[in-house]
């Protein structure tokens, strides 16, 4: 199988670790109602169409024990981080309790009949296995083992439970159940929905980079060089893959075998690529989730818009209701007009996203012109503050363009005010370190951390990042 030789950070700070990002709010550590809830075991089982017999579903239980781990965690009040521990355990239990033995691996089933509603070809009958669920399962057994509160018997056991999970993943030599393949051309898969032929699946993207971590996970807690392998060579699955991934100015696929553009996996996808940068320590992740967020970036981000005084064009787009995307409407225009302010104003806004065929859009909210939308110029009209930031780890590298260049630089407050402006310039190439990126006052800027433009934005179209193109 292909690897490139990406390795794994370990040292990462506790917030950046897999999962913590996906902690159970206090409210929800008991459900007893709903499509997923406890039962009386405090088992977090799945009741399809509000029945009342509720089946295994190993990454509902899985990411259900995995975010009470990240609220265990944090809790303060000893009663609380008890019962989040008590849950994550619950789940592992049943999950080692109910598993299928073959050779040293385990495997974990799901326990009801599933068909794809889009997806052709991704139909199985009770039961049936995932590799998704299978990388997750390892994660949770995994951070079960270094649970200090938890005895050392206890701890030992899920160890030992975590390395017949990552069994599962270490072969592609078909027989039943399967769940990694390496494709005609030397790349790993960890199939999300393994087909009914061996060898053969829907090519799933966010349920592999999921299962990832769970080799990440093993990885940095025992010291396994078989995992760091497998993980060495899905990154590069990943990164070989990558365009067939991105839609470029729109929301990304879901999947190489159907390529049906998933708006609702979008964000999902920005943020594994975000956490694929933490992990390998890569900037090749790091562009790539720059890039996800300019193509469809999320929508729920509201505020300011300051407008510069003179004509604007103002438009009207067949939307939901509350302005989002609906495949319905299809975003077709439906008017637009040209209005003209004597002075530079200023209108709140309730959405920021992508408008289908078009650039970036606000949607105004209150005032003369609620309902209407204005295209983003960082010049004449653009959202005031500093907005979807993308954390880098370790720094990435920008480059000032030679030649005497002027490049200005901007010291902004959160509100968007601009507190300091510099315009610097370099005979030859110069580089800094900048430690994140997002979209400042309209435009994509990299904030820089070190030398005498410490703290201070720079626009992504007047410099260059770790050899990449400028995301502009």
């Amino acid at each position: 199988m292909n690897r490139a030789g990406y390795r794994l950070v370990t040292d990462l700070p506790e917030s950046m670790l897999p999962w913590r990002d996906r902690p159970v709010a206090w409210s929800n550590v008991s459900p007893t109602t709903g499509t997923y809830h406890l039962n009386a075991q405090g088992e977090y089982l799945y009741y399809p169409g509000g029945g009342t017999t509720g089946y295994d579903h190993p990454v509902g239980q899985a990411q259900f024990g995995l975010g009470c781990l990240a609220s265990h965690r944090t809790e303060t009040e000893p009663a609380r981080r008890a019962l989040f521990l008590a849950r994550a355990q619950a789940q592992a239990d049943r999950l080692i309790g109910r598993r299928l033995e073959v050779g040293s691996a385990w495997w974990f089933p799901y326990g009801f009949d599933f068909t794809h509603a889009v997806h052709s070809g991704v139909s199985y009958k009770a039961p049936w296995y995932s590799g998704m669920a299978q990388g997750e399962i390892l994660s949770l057994f995994t951070q079960l083992s270094e649970i200090e509160a938890l005895t050392a018997d206890e701890r030992a056991a899920y160890r030992d439970a975590a390395g017949h999970a990552l069994a599962s993943l270490q072969t592609d030599e078909y027989g039943y159940p399967w769940a990694v393949n390496v494709d005609s051309a030397g790349y790993l898969w960890l199939q999300e929905y393994p087909g009914a032929e061996p060898g053969s699946g829907d090519y799933t993207y966010n349920g592999m980079v999921y299962a990832m971590f769970g080799l990440y996970d093993y990885a940095r807690a025992t010291g396994s060089a078989e995992a760091a392998d497998l993980y060495d060579a899905c990154a590069t699955t990943i990164a070989r893959y990558w365009p067939l991934l991105r839609n470029p100015k729109w929301c990304s696929f879901y999947c190489q075998t159907h390529r049906i553009a998933a708006y609702t996996y979008h964000q999902h996808h920005v943020e594994l690529m975000r956490q694929l940068n933490w992990q390998t320590g890569s900037p090749d992740f790091a562009d790539r989730a720059d890039r996800l967020v300019d193509d469809w970036p999320a929508a729920g981000v509201g505020g300011t818009i300051a407008f510069e005084s003179g004509t604007h064009t103002l438009y009207r787009f067949d939307t939901a209701a509350s302005g989002a995307w609906s495949t319905s409407a299809g975003d077709d225009l439906l008017e637009q007009k040209t209005v003209t302010f004597n002075s530079d104003t200023a209108a709140p806004a309730s959405m920021r996203r992508r408008i289908q065929g078009r650039g970036i859009y606000y949607l105004i909210s209150a005032g003369a012109y609620t309902g209407w939308w204005v295209g983003e110029n960082w010049s004449r009209a653009y959202l005031r503050g500093i907005v979807l930031p993308t954390l880098y780890r370790p720094t990435r590298t920008v480059t000032f363009p030679g030649g005497s260049t002027p490049v200005d630089a901007y010291k902004v407050a959160a509100d968007g005010t601009v507190t300091s402006v510099r315009t610097v310039s370099f005979a030859s190439p110069s580089n800094a370190p900048c430690d994140r990126r997002a979209i400042v006052n309209g435009r994509p800027m990299f904030q820089i951390t070190a030398g005498g433009l410490t703290g201070y934005w720079v626009p992504a179209a007047s410099v260059t990042v770790d050899a990449e193109p400028a995301v502009a």
